[in-house]
């Protein structure tokens, strides 16, 4: 393809109002991208074309061939596309912006990679900086190349992009750290030193209309977005999510302190704020925000002070003049930097800054004008009730003797707070806003805040939502009692029962709040204000099921979980708080208040089986308070509770109904519950066992006569698979489930087995019973200990097979598309894999027992095992976390106790799972590694042993030709023995992966590493020779040695065999081998050395 025809394939691509011709030509551009020849056309793209679009493709090409593979490039290539890049921007200033910033990608990403490679004895990489300073002096649009330059470059150097393809976590972050010790703090002082000569000029013109042309206005966005970048920079390797805005820290450098105490950096920051238009100053804030988050360990106590009070001073300017606040964004990032001030400072250092006094009444009159202004930037408000709730969780730790007035401001900051809720409900009503009621998350994210800041003056905050309640209830009782003749009467009651659902949740947050020193008297508040919402839930009760708000429903869900916390608990004393509501609604103790509680469940269980989040929310409580000795103990002596357990059907709960579909996920938790609750008293009872099955036992015989499949059986059996599961999940000792065991199997296992049949393409059918199988085979608390007398174990294995086979053999012949592919068949092969390694480690079926009377159950479900394993794309075993770990468990077991039957499969199977373990070791959740590390352990061991035996067979036989020497498997049957010797690089590239991971990667297994490496080395051990010398001589001369050394010492005392002492020997020699490597690896003379050796390893560790 010529360079003309990429001309007009970009042309096509970019400006063609044909869907087609488009489609053609981006196929056409993505295979020039792949074509690993394409570097000389893209230099040809950049030298003649005068088209916009394929100067973008030919940086974004060369891009994407620096990123996939940079070894494939020479020094001397790297080199000239660096230099070429630089002079092509230089003679082109003018281009347009996005092929400048597709240039400047590619620029930084070759500079990262390049970092520390050494061309004709000098880090060219590593003058960027001097490079830069050539555009800085130039025009204004030089100038702006150059400055985004340095802050791609800073950004590029600060995420991982990379790690997985070029570069190893540890050589980014030692790359990233040379930058950051060598460069990052000039830049940060050129950037304030540009910014300040801007300004400066800035300030000369008489208006800011006057001098803000598009070139300065550029040359600003980049220079603040530059200090920005250089603030935000990753300091010591801990911001694993750079998109999360916790209060976190800045760990600049010591010698980063001149910066802030010598120069006036924050003033500058506070000036650009002023005199910049609103476009820009919210990028000054932003620094400002960084700039408070600096640690604290960086100033004594004197200068800390110091620095505070210009953050403070400068904050407080702001706050009188109000400029810029009108602006969304420079209003958030305001928000921001007031939560920083109480995030990284103490509240006893600030009430010692001089204008504190002032300052605290600016914030409280700001976040209390913020508060009534809630829809102007309500993500904002967040910021201010951290920075109020950080405050009064500091006041018990004040030793100043200083004034901090927050008793004064708070109760303000907490009117305005519920007063803006309540005043928000009409106006939301009649205007038709989202209602902020509906994110759940932000709901519960400031009630927890409000929780602490309601705290302070407790008395004043329960006197304010005691009037309020009254009266917001009040008017809700006189418009529910009048007749429905006005327009606005439905408005009336949903105003009232919005305003009624803040109160309640704010009441709730309130109670929560309650600390362990709390006195008397907040108990009396807490009573006062839970007799309100009581009444309030009895009067909701009365009006159903013909009128609800599910809104008020979850306020009220949500306030009893609170009271459940802290007034339901066997370590509290409450008498007061009892006393008060002993005196209003008989309510004397926790028993009494369980009764109502009981109640509530009960009465939204029955009428909102509809609303799976009432039903969700209403069983959490109930399985909360069925989770500890003392309430549950309570609960069983009670009517209400009673009712449940005799009467848990579809007509007193709606849910159970198999046309509540949504809810019907909630039947488990519900049927664990009341598992719980029976088996308080259910000892040996079988009778009262089979009466409290008697709904189960009437559904599934129903079930039984339907006719199969019908769209009412389908709902039936995933209600009753989910009722089934809970149950078998709550009985968790050996009598309640050999009770539930016993009803179940031989009776109506089998008609599970036929919905499997029928049903294995519908997941919403498969996923319930394949879990309760998963969970009926799951050896709880040791809770199958079967007789000695008794098969159950071995009948329950055989059920189990037929099950899995039965899915396998039909899910198999399913074609699935895609994007459907985990849905519909890989959840239950996790499912599946789940439930065959809970029943091969359970300990209560003895597996021999099948081969020795010819019962094929168990080779039938390993073979249908193999097939399931055998069908997952390798790439999806890692994308599906669930699938994984369910995967790599279930191999780490199999090779555990079934290594005899891994060693006869076929060889497809055994690579398939060699080629996963070495992925599996390379994976981000340390669990997969660790069990990778395990599986292949066993399996090497097995070989290792099975290739002793072979060879003492061999001597047996030399010696004595008539001895017949058992063997579990013949060698001409082992597949282990066979892959070996037909492909020994297999595992000889095991061998290498492990010793790469161990030598250059974050290695946080070790130990687990450690054994399998050793077996590996002593299967291999002229591999291992060759590479141990490939290593060496890949040093430069004086390094060569030094690094035999470490080889020697990591096989010194090692023996030819698998003793533990040996292999502990071996683990110990790996540590002290990977310190000393490492030690070797952080001298800065030998970084080039060793960075060159990780970017070679592709090609050493591959004999």
């Amino acid at each position: 393809m010529d360079v003309q025809q990429l001309e007009l394939l970009c042309k096509q691509f970019y400006e063609s109002q044909d869907g087609q011709a488009r489609a053609e030509a981006e196929k056409a551009l993505y295979l020039f991208q792949e074509d690993p020849d394409a570097l000389p056309k893209c230099q040809q793209l950049l030298e003649r074309s005068n088209s916009s679009y394929s100067q973008l493709l030919a940086a974004t090409t060369l891009t994407k061939l620096v990123s996939k593979n940079i070894q494939a490039l020479s020094m001397q290539q790297r080199v000239d596309i660096r230099n070429y890049i630089l002079n092509y921007l230089a003679t082109h200033p003018n281009l347009q912006s996005f092929v400048i910033q597709a240039l400047i990608a590619l620029l930084v990403k070759i500079t990262k990679l390049c970092w520390v490679d050494l061309y004709e004895d000098e880090y060219v990489f590593r003058n960027i900086v001097q490079d830069v300073k050539e555009f800085l002096g130039g025009s204004v649009e030089h100038c702006m190349i150059g400055v985004q330059i340095l802050s791609q470059l800073t950004v590029e150097m600060n995420q991982l992009a990379e790690t997985a393809c070029n570069l190893t976590f540890t050589k980014h972050r030692k790359i990233a750290c040379l930058y950051r010790d060598s460069q990052l703090y000039d830049i940060f002082i050129l950037s304030c030193t540009l910014l300040s000569q801007a300004k400066d000029n800035c300030c000369k013109t008489a208006t800011a209309s006057q001098y803000m042309d598009e070139a300065q206005h550029g040359l600003f966005t980049h220079l603040l977005n530059l200090a920005r970048n250089c603030l935000s920079f990753d300091f010591v390797g801990t911001s694993a999510d750079e998109s999360a805005d916790d209060m976190s820290t800045v760990h600049i450098p010591t010698n980063w302190r001149p910066a802030f105490l010598e120069s006036d950096s924050v003033k500058l920051f506070f000036d650009l704020y002023h005199v910049l238009p609103a476009r820009l100053s919210c990028l000054a804030l932003s620094c400002l925000v960084q700039i408070t988050s600096i640690r604290r360990s960086i100033f004594n106590n004197t200068e800390r002070i110091k620095f505070l009070a210009k953050l403070v001073k400068g904050a407080t300017d702001i706050l009188k003049s109000s400029h810029g606040l009108s602006d969304p964004e420079n209003y958030h990032e305001f928000c921001r930097l007031l939560a920083r001030l109480k995030s990284n400072f103490q509240l006893g250092e600030l009430v010692t800054v001089e204008n504190y006094p002032e300052a605290i009444q600016l914030i409280a009159k700001f976040t209390v004008q913020s508060l009534q202004m809630w829809q102007f930037a309500p993500n904002s408000i967040h910021y201010l009730l951290s920075l109020w709730q950080r405050l009064i969780a500091s006041l018990p730790y004040v030793k100043s003797s200083e004034p901090h007035f927050l008793d004064t401001y708070t109760p303000e900051v907490t009117k305005a707070y519920v007063t803006s809720k309540l005043e928000s409900v009409p106006v939301i009503l009649r205007e038709g806003l989202e209602d902020p009621l509906d994110d759940n998350g932000m709901v519960q994210q400031q009630l927890e805040q409000f929780s602490t800041i309601g705290r302070c003056e407790y008395e004043k905050t329960c006197a304010l939502l005691i009037q309020l309640f009254d009266q917001t209830a009040g008017r809700y009782q006189e418009i529910l009692s009048s007749p429905p003749t006005s327009a606005t009467h439905h408005l009336d009651i949903q105003t009232c029962e919005g305003q009624l659902t803040w109160l309640v949740y704010i009441i709730g947050a309130a109670i929560s709040g309650r600390i362990s020193y709390s006195h008397d008297d907040h108990d009396l508040l807490d009573g006062d204000m839970i007799i309100r919402v009581l009444q309030l839930m009895t009067l909701t009760d009365s009006r159903l099921p013909a009128c609800g708000c599910e809104k008020l429903e979850l306020a009220i869900m949500c306030f009893l979980e609170q009271v459940r916390k802290v007034y339901i608990n066997e370590h509290l004393q409450k008498l007061k708080m009892f006393k008060r509501l002993s005196e209003v609604l008989g309510v004397n103790d926790e028993t009494t208040l369980l009764t109502v509680i009981s109640r509530k469940i009960i009465t939204n269980l029955k009428y909102f089986g509809h609303s799976e989040q009432i039903i969700r929310k209403t069983l959490t409580l109930l399985n909360d308070l069925t989770l500890t000795f003392s309430s549950i103990r309570r609960l069983i002596k009670l009517d209400e509770i009673q009712f449940m357990l005799n009467n848990h059907t579809r007509e007193h709960f709606s849910f159970l109904g198999t046309g509540a579909v949504s809810a019907s996920r909630c039947r488990s938790m519900f049927y664990t519950c009341l598992g719980r609750l029976l088996m308080v008293d259910l000892s040996e009872d079988v009778e009262r066992f089979n009466t409290f099955m008697m709904p189960l036992t009437n559904t599934i015989e129903n079930m039984v006569m339907m006719s199969f499949p019908s769209e009412e059986a389908r709902k039936e059996l995933i209600g009753l698979s989910r009722d089934l599961r809970g149950l078998t999940h709550a009985f968790n000792s050996k009598n309640p489930y050999m009770m539930l065991f016993d009803w179940f199997y031989p009776d109506y296992s089998p008609l599970l087995i036929r919905a499997i049949e029928l049903w294995a393409h519908d997941p919403a059918v498969t996923t319930p019973v394949l879990k309760l199988f998963a969970e009926l085979v799951y050896n709880r608390s040791q809770r199958l200990q079967f007789d000695v007398s008794s098969p159950n174990g071995i009948l329950l294995f055989r059920e189990t097979s037929k099950l899995i086979c039965c899915y396998g053999e039909r899910i198999l012949s399913l074609e699935v598309p895609k994007e459907q592919i985990y849905p519909m068949k890989l959840k239950g092969y996790a499912v599946c894999f789940q439930m065959l390694k809970a029943i091969l480690s359970g300990n209560y079926v003895n597996f021999g027992v099948f081969k020795l009377y010819g019962d094929d159950a168990l080779d039938n479900v390993l073979n249908m095992t193999a097939k399931l394993i055998l069908s997952i794309a390798h790439d999806d075993i890692l994308v599906y976390p669930k699938l994984s770990q369910a995967y790599y468990i279930l191999i780490e077991c199999l090779a555990q106790d079934h290594i005899t039957y891994l060693s006869t499969l076929e060889p497809p199977v055994f690579l398939y799972i060699l080629e996963s373990i070495s992925k599996g070791l390379n994976a981000l959740d340390v669990l997969v590694g660790s069990g990778c590390c395990a599986t292949l352990d066993y399996i090497v061991t097995y070989i290792f042993k099975q290739l002793q035996l072979k060879e003492k067979h061999m001597l047996l036989v030399t010696t004595f030709p008539n001895k017949k020497v058992r063997q579990s498997v013949l060698p001409e049957n082992n597949v282990f023995l066979k892959v070996m010797e037909l492909h020994p690089e297999i595992l000889q590239n095991l061998l290498s992966t492990l010793l790469n991971i161990v030598m250059y990667d974050d290695c946080k297994n070790q130990w687990s590493m450690s054994r399998p490496l050793l077996v590996l080395i002593l299967l291999y051990e002229d591999y291992f020779r060759q590479l141990r010398e490939n290593i060496i001589h890949s040093q430069s001369l004086e390094k060569q040695q030094s690094m035999a050394c470490l080889f020697d010492a990591l096989m010194d005392g090692i023996e030819r065999n698998l003793h533990i002492r040996n292999r502990d020997r071996f683990t110990q020699n790996l540590s002290a081998f990977r310190r000393d490597l490492n030690d070797s690896l952080k001298s800065a003379n030998n970084l080039a050395n060793s960075s060159s050796v990780n970017e070679m390893m592709p090609e050493y560790f591959s004999v």
